[in-house]
Parts: structure tokens; C-alpha cells; sequence
């Protein structure tokens, strides 16, 4: 056996192999053990491979956080199958654009998808004897379709044992495509392969010292990279227990800190905003916790202090889905370093780089750049755009920041125009790109905005066409089924005009200048 011959898989048979009968994870209250988690990953293997799945084929899911989900993920990684994890919140052209860009053969999704994926199958390049059904258990949800097949069904009479892939499965081979928007529109698969797995376990084992008997709490969908890579791989390698629901519920999120005394919990900031609306912090005990780590958007330092004031130290951090988990702010340094990002990951280097690649000294802004066994294999599919992002093997990463005399980062902006809602990236070219087909508007920009309940939202000014009127639900309506709903500039302007270069490209940044000045 070549010793690169090891995969993520790994982690589900060794850990049921070496602690059985631990919980692995608790999945709304019900607890899963290792072997469990393991014997159902076997099954699912079963069924791709006797569905012709082979290694390198790609298999997507459309769940929400499940079972099923880390199922069919340990199942795919014994395989060598590249896993393919869908924004549940995407509607159908998105959807149908992500899986046949993909090549994907295999789709399993939940009920309560039923009626998104219906209308595009004819569409689609999933072949139709694979689309499996998984029942989410929610009342009145549908039953399986006639045209797919029931999970339970297909795996309730599967062996257990060890699945054999047809061909060995090794450090550097694909593990997953996670699809990011890019500043064109286009969403790009961002790949990753088993090693960078296991370096994002290893690497966060250091960041939080994670042990063996550490409960760790994280609603954030697992089909972000934090979620399935930077949350709940790890602690599964770790063979510690992860507590998971189907959906996020502020107020049962801070009951569970006491009610399974969490030691590590993560959460995006719009969730704590949430869970702080609740006052249920003020009722609880959270003395278990030793590790907090938060952020995906900006934070407002009366989030920190808020939080502070309950016992909950919260360390800010760095990350994209090309390079998940950059940096860490070490918990000691929370008040020194307020705002900060932190200090590189041990499983990397990161710099600031100007605009011939040189680093610049501490103070002076510019780009946010990175290199190590983390950083993404490329983009699928998409060799030119791989090539400018990872030029020289270096990580462009397209924030803009500057580091401190102490080597501590800070960010300023991003390069691009991607904002963050709710913990989510929207990519205002993708909206754009639909709102330029509306019969009446002439030209459309969209910036990120400041938002009390999401931390960003999305403002559009709007050029339109000679002697057209339109609402701001006028918009709306026509971006829906387009693009997801947290994608809807929340503010519309009417303009005149919109600023321009000299070669014609709107200046975004005097649109955010005059927002500021507001």
C-alpha cells in the first residue's frame, strides 16, 4: 500500500474502530455514536456503488444539517467521489447551473426540496435513477416522489463492512467542489482535496487545544466550508462530540450551551446578533465554555463587549472558502487587539502583499495574500481564473488590510465588491447580471451597505430607461426564482446616471464614498 494511499474516510472507520460507543455527534437530541455514524456511511457506499459511482464521479447533496449530510460525505470520501455540498437557500437556475457545471450524476435532497428541483430535471445532467429522497421529519412534509428513489429504502438492507473503491483513494485527490460567487457572476467550484482536509483538522485542533471530551456547538450550515471543514471535521477527528440541529433557532441554540455544556461555539455574527435578542444568555450557564470563535461579516465592537459582558469571549478570524480559517485572534489578545483578525494560522503564511506581489512593511494597506497545505486546489474546471488567483502558488485572496508592528492583521475592505449578509457572501454581479435583462432599467449598480439586523445588505442604484417607472417589489419580484431572496438589494435608489471611468467602468467605490458620507 503507498502510505499516500489515506483519506478522510479514514476518520469514520478509525474513529469507530478505536471509540465505538463514543457520541459522535447529537443530532436534535438524539445522540449518534461513532460506529453508528461509520456503519451508515458503509451502507450509502453500498448504494453509489451499486448505482455505478465510481472515483472521481461528482454526487451532490441538498440537505439541510442531517445525518444523512456527514453520511454521504464519509461515504463519498471512502470512494473517492468529490463531494458537492448545495446552498440549500439557491433556487432553481442556480441550482441547475452548479450541478451541470459540476458534471454531477447524483443528487440527494430533502422533501422540503422537492418543488425546487422538480422544474429543472429535464435540465439537469443528474441522471434519473439517482436522485435519492431523504424525509426531514418536519409535519406535512411531502412524501418521496415517483421519480426518485427513498433513502431508507435503498439502504436498510446494505452491508456494513468497509466499502473497497474501485481505484485507491489518496491524500492529493479531490474531496470536494464548494461553490463561491465570483466578482463576473459566475459562481466557481472551489476544490479541495483530502490533505487540505486533514491540515484544516490539525490546524484547528492547535487554534482551540481540542480534546477528546470537547462538546462543540455550531448551527452554521454544513454545506459552508466552515461548517463541514472548519466545525465538524475536526471534531470528529478528534473523536470529540458535535451538537447539531436541522435548523437554526436563536433561543434553543443558548439553551443547548448549558443544556450539553458546550466547550467550543461558533456561530456568524448575525447569529449571535440573534441569540443576543433572545436575553436567554442572561439565564443560562455558560461556564462550560472555554472557546468562542465567530465572525463571516464585520463586527461591531459593541458585539464584542456585549458578549464579554455574559462570560463569552469571542475570537474574531479570517477565512475564505479557497482557504478556510487563515488566521485567529488568540483569546488572550481579545482586548489588546480588538478588531483584529488575529495572527497566520501554524499551517500557514500570510502577508500583505502591494501590486507587484512585493510585502509591505506593518501600516501600509494592501492585499491579504497566502500560501500552505490549507489553500485550495484551484477552481473547477476554470484553469485561467485558478491561475490568476493562485499565481506563483501564492493565494490572492482580494482583501485589502494591513498588519501591526506585532504582526497582528486587520482588514479593511475587500478588493472586490462582495459583501456579506447574514454570514453569507453576495457577489453583486450575479444579481446585476439579472437585473440588466429587466425590460426597464438602463444600468444597475449594487454595493454592500451597513445593516443593524444582518451586519451588510445589498443597495442598488438604478439608471432607468427613458420615461419607465418601477418599485422597489417591482425589482424584487423579477429577481424571484432568479437569485436567493438574501440576495435582494434591500435598498433601491433612482439615478440619473452612475459614475464611470474613463473606460467606462462604474466606479463603485465613489457609490460607497457617497454612502459614507451620509
Amino acid at each position: 500500500m503507498d502510505p499516500r494511499d489515506w483519506n478522510v474516510g479514514y476518520i469514520a472507520k478509525k474513529r469507530a474502530a478505536l471509540t465505538p460507543r463514543k457520541t459522535a455527534f447529537v443530532y436534535d437530541d438524539r445522540p449518534f455514536t461513532y460506529k453508528e455514524l461509520n456503519d451508515n456511511a458503509n451502507r450509502i457506499a453500498h448504494v453509489l456503488r451499486g448505482k455505478g459511482i465510481r472515483k472521481g464521479d461528482r454526487i451532490s447533496v441538498l440537505l439541510k444539517n442531517c445525518p444523512e449530510f456527514l453520511e454521504v460525505f464519509f461515504a463519498a470520501a471512502k470512494l473517492g467521489i468529490i463531494f458537492v455540498p448545495l446552498n440549500f437557500r439557491l433556487v432553481g437556475p442556480e441550482l441547475e447551473y452548479q450541478l451541470n457545471n459540476a458534471g454531477v450524476r447524483l443528487l440527494v435532497f430533502h422533501d422540503s426540496f422537492v418543488e425546487r428541483i422538480h422544474p429543472i430535471l429535464s435540465s439537469v445532467k443528474v441522471e434519473k435513477d439517482k436522485l435519492i429522497f431523504v424525509k426531514s421529519g418536519l409535519p406535512g412534509s411531502p412524501g418521496c416522489p415517483e421519480w426518485a428513489s427513498d433513502y431508507y429504502d435503498l439502504v436498510k438492507n446494505c452491508p456494513v463492512d468497509e466499502p473497497q473503491p474501485d481505484q485507491p483513494v489518496g491524500l492529493d485527490d479531490p474531496i470536494a467542489i464548494m461553490y463561491t460567487s465570483g466578482v463576473t457572476g459566475v459562481p466557481k467550484g472551489v476544490v479541495s482535496s483530502h490533505l487540505q482536509t486533514f491540515f484544516k483538522c490539525f490546524q484547528n485542533h492547535l487554534y482551540f487545544d481540542m480534546r477528546f471530551d470537547d462538546v462543540y456547538l455550531s448551527q452554521i450550515p454544513l454545506f459552508h466550508s466552515a461548517g463541514l471543514l472548519i466545525v465538524v471535521m475536526p471534531t470528529l477527528c478528534r473523536g470529540a462530540t458535535f451538537i447539531m440541529r436541522q435548523n437554526f433557532e436563536p433561543e434553543e441554540f443558548a439553551k443547548d450551551i448549558e443544556r450539553y455544556r458546550a466547550t467550543i461555539v461558533f456561530a456568524f455574527t448575525t447569529m449571535w446578533r440573534f441569540i443576543l435578542q433572545t436575553k436567554k444568555l442572561d439565564e443560562i450557564d455558560v461556564s462550560s465554555i472555554r472557546a468562542v470563535h465567530g465572525g463571516g461579516e464585520r463586527t461591531a465592537l459593541s458585539m464584542f463587549e456585549e458578549l464579554a459582558a455574559k462570560g463569552i469571549h469571542m475570537q474574531q478570524g479570517l477565512g475564505q472558502t479557497e482557504n478556510s480559517f487563515m488566521m485567529l485572534l488568540p483569546k488572550e489578545d481579545i482586548q489588546r487587539k480588538m478588531g483584529s483578525t488575529g495572527l497566520p494560522s501554524f499551517f500557514g503564511e500570510v502577508w500583505i502583499a502591494d501590486k507587484e506581489g512585493r510585502e509591505l512593511p506593518p501600516g501600509e494597506i494592501g492585499e491579504i495574500v497566502a500560501r500552505g497545505p490549507t489553500m485550495m486546489t484551484g477552481y473547477w474546471n476554470m484553469p485561467e481564473e485558478t491561475a490568476k488567483a493562485m499565481e506563483g502558488g501564492v493565494l490572492h485572496t482580494r482583501d485589502l488590510g494591513y498588519r501591526d508592528e506585532e504582526g497582528y492583521f486587520y482588514m479593511v475592505d475587500r478588493e472586490s465588491e462582495t459583501y456579506r449578509t447574514g454570514g453569507e457572501n453576495v457577489y453583486p454581479a450575479e444579481v446585476e447580471k439579472v437585473l440588466a435583462r429587466h425590460p426597464k432599467i438602463e444600468n444597475v449598480a449594487i454595493i454592500g451597505v451597513p445593516d443593524e439586523k444582518w451586519g451588510e445588505t445589498g443597495k442598488a442604484f438604478v439608471v432607468l430607461k427613458e420615461n419607465e417607472e418601477i418599485t422597489k417589489e417591482e425589482i424584487h419580484q423579477f429577481l424571484e426564482g432568479n437569485v436567493a431572496k438574501y440576495k435582494f438589494p434591500s435598498h433601491v435608489e433612482f439615478v440619473k446616471e452612475l459614475p464611470v471611468t474613463a473606460s467606462g467602468k462604474i466606479k463603485k467605490v465613489d457609490l460607497k464614498e457617497r454612502e459614507k458620507g451620509k
